[in-house]
């Protein structure tokens, strides 16, 4: 195959896995805690591949490379609720869940209570505090979580307040490594500490953390992605005609 050809190939390859993660952004817009995502590329040159009709440097044939999909940590906005079992994160930190696979991490604050009385997420796994899960009384109400993240309630008859754990916040020297799990949920690698926050994050009841995807740049990224890839594959077509045409007047046998 022709550099042309493979140069085309490499750049329709790395649209199109850009493509995908464009997509995904777009369809977790009103995913609660959704941390979007972005491409990174870079300029291969082949050791191989030369284009020796030129001169100096512009011989050696570069690629297009997809080099790795990065992770946007950046705080989405905060949207009252007034459920008391809503909570986000204001800060560098994650809530830690235990789910079938094992301790996982996520943004998103939308609890509520099983029928066992502990405190989970919306798919169903167990929100862990400092002493593990959080477990509540079947007599307990008005539940209060303060900007520190102890869960507090009152119980039966009385007036003081009961505490019932405090929220496991925990944050990440390299948070860019953090792996996503599905159900809107991360897992670290096993050379990835996980540490308390620090004092700085804050707890807010009453109120999730909607989705850091940014609509209006995500829709125009798709359109520039699939024009780019449309305008490739016309570029593509166009030098397969050509080399068609070459071939067919070459092969014309004079009269």
């Amino acid at each position: 195959m022709e550099n042309a050809s493979l140069i085309g190939l490499s750049a329709q390859i790395a649209l199109g896995r850009e493509l995908d993660v464009v997509a995904n952004n777009v369809a977790n817009l009103n995913t609660n805690g959704f941390k979007a995502y972005s491409s990174l590329f870079e300029e291969y040159l082949s050791p191989v591949a030369r284009a020796n009709n030129f001169i100096g440097p512009d011989r050696r044939v570069s690629y297009v490379q997809d080099r790795a999909t990065m992770l946007d940590l950046s705080q989405g906005p905060l949207q009252r609720t007034g459920n008391p079992l809503d909570v986000a994160i204001d800060g560098d930190a994650f809530f830690a869940v235990q789910t079938p696979q094992g301790e996982r991490y996520t943004r998103n604050g939308v609890f509520q209570i099983d029928a066992t009385g502990q405190l989970v997420t919306s798919d169903g796994y167990v929100v862990l505090g400092d002493a593990g899960p959080i477990v509540f009384q079947a007599d307990d109400h008005d539940i209060s979580i303060n900007a520190q993240g102890t869960v507090s309630v009152l119980s039966g008859q009385n007036t003081l307040d009961a505490a019932r754990g405090k929220l496991r916040l925990m944050s990440f020297a390299q948070p860019q490594r953090l792996q996503s799990d599905g159900s809107n949920t991360f897992t670290a690698p096993a050379d990835v500490q996980a540490t308390p926050a620090s004092e700085k994050v804050r707890v807010v009841q009453g109120a999730i953390e909607k989705s850091n995807v940014r609509g209006v740049v995500e829709m125009t990224r798709l359109i520039e992605v699939s024009r780019a890839y449309t305008t490739m594959a016309s570029l593509l077509q166009s030098e397969s005609d050509l080399r068609k045409s070459a071939i067919q007047s070459l092969s014309e046998v004079p009269t």
